[in-house]
């Protein structure tokens, strides 16, 4: 266990102890060092979802997430770990908007153009260089700055869904209603492909795209789209009948997930002027996400993304904790925050995430659990206040939603529920659609 582990667990600590309130629960410390976190006043969290889940969770509370860095020993060579840990696609480094002097130099130096894509809709270039033979993606990354000190170097990182799966069989679906729904607005979701075929979201409008190969329906994107535009008998999603534009960054590629197919994504939501994207995604800090994140938000496209679900000492996971990213943790039916839930300032709002259903495999619906399933739902309700992307009618969105919030926790904003809790009305009980088996995300 690391030192920067521990500094990060006791400032975690210190964090929620100076919120104040009554105690709700107590964690056990991780690695064998025995003894329980302090009881933390005013923090209500799910105790049922403690035992058999804490230790895992925090077990992965180190500077990189465990299931993260399974990631790369999962990819027959395919992914590598950058200095800290973090998945990287091996042997790319990724430029952005690289120029004429930047390139002569790299090229003089043994380094060639792997591929390079114009985002137009962002007026931003990425240029991918593989290094020369023998020169580690580190030492790469060093050797490029070095040469071009104005220019912009990064690993290109691979993002994982926030959180872990664990799926059982699928109950059969609700009746789903027939026809085109009648809905408005449109969305974005950056996540795996989706199902279209199923009930819950066959009868929205999804333009679905693949930007790591042809799209692949899986569970994940199924299941967050059908929490954005799904309707089908008891079950409804935040907006439905809006337009949802859903692109798949994984597409069943070992390289799925990498930071240029987030960009990509980001630039084809700008292309097509969605207003409302969602990425229920994290990964490390990253300067070409960070980028095009910057310069869609700077275009009026609102961007929620879930903090993770790696443990209350976590490191802060991106996009959710980049400037202007609207961050969203999980709460259960009862309004209590997950244990697993991430903490910090990049905590926006707080939504149902767990005790709750969505599509499952086949035509069926399954519990969720997770800040990956809370966000979906903040997004939907953004979208209906913001029809195009316009940055004046983004931050007065954000304020509407944040006037509409239920305070939880300590008194006004704090690191736990953000502004508050919204969309408690938006949970869909378990029971309701008969749903089996659960998706932890």
């Amino acid at each position: 266990m690391s030192i920067r582990w521990l500094l990060s667990a006791l400032l975690a600590v210190v964090a929620m102890t100076a919120a104040g309130g009554p105690a709700m629960a107590q964690i056990s410390l991780p690695g064998g060092l025995g003894g329980s976190l302090p009881q933390t006043p005013g923090l209500p969290v799910d105790r049922g979802g403690l035992d058999g889940l804490v230790r895992g969770r925090l077990e992965q509370a180190i500077e990189v997430p465990g299931r993260l860095q399974d990631m790369i020993r999962r990819s027959r060579g395919a992914l590598e770990a950058d200095p800290e840990g973090w998945p990287v696609v091996r042997g790319e480094v990724v430029a952005v908007d690289l120029s004429p002097e930047g390139r002569r130099r790299a090229l003089d130096a043994g380094f060639t153009v792997v591929r390079e894509a114009r985002l137009a809709a962002l007026d931003m270039t990425t240029v991918v260089l593989s290094p020369p033979r023998g020169l580690s993606l580190q030492r790469a990354v060093e050797r490029l700055r070095d040469l071009d000190p104005d220019g912009s170097y990064a690993f290109n990182h691979v993002y994982a869904p926030a959180g872990e799966l664990a799926e059982a069989g699928a109950a059969p679906a609700a009746a789903a209603i027939s026809g085109p729904q009648g809905g408005r607005g449109r969305m974005g979701l950056i996540d795996t492909g989706v199902d279209v075929g199923h009930p819950a979201v066959s009868a929205a409008r999804v333009v679905q795209r693949g930007f790591a190969g042809p799209a692949r329906p899986a569970p994940h994107g199924t299941a967050v789209a059908s929490l954005m535009v799904g309707r089908a008998g008891a079950f409804s999603g935040a907006a439905p009948g809006a337009e949802l534009y859903a692109a798949d960054v994984y597409g069943g590629s070992t390289t799925g997930g990498s930071a240029t197919g987030l960009v990509q994504a980001l630039a084809w939501m700008a292309e097509n002027a969605v207003p409302v994207v969602n990425v229920s995604l994290v990964g490390p800090r990253n300067a070409v996400v960070e980028a095009a994140v910057r310069r869609a938000s700077s275009r009026g496209m609102l961007i929620v993304a879930a903090v993770g679900n790696d443990g209350p000492s976590a490191p802060p996971l991106y996009p959710a904790a980049y400037p202007g990213v609207i961050g969203v943790t999980a709460v259960n039916g009862r309004g209590r925050v997950l244990p697993e839930s991430g903490r910090g300032p990049q905590v926006d709002f707080a939504a149902p995430g767990a005790d709750m259903a969505a599509a499952g495999a086949g035509e069926g619906y399954v519990n969720v659990r997770g800040s990956s399933f809370a966000s979906p739902l903040v997004a939907g309700l953004l979208s209906r206040r913001l029809q195009r992307p316009d940055r004046n009618s983004a931050e007065a969105a954000v304020t509407a939603l944040a006037g509409t919030a239920a305070d939880a926790g300590a008194r006004g904003p704090d690191p736990i529920y953000g502004r508050g809790l919204v969309a408690a009305d938006r949970r869909i009980a378990p029971g309701a659609v008969g749903a089996r088996g659960r998706l932890n995300r």
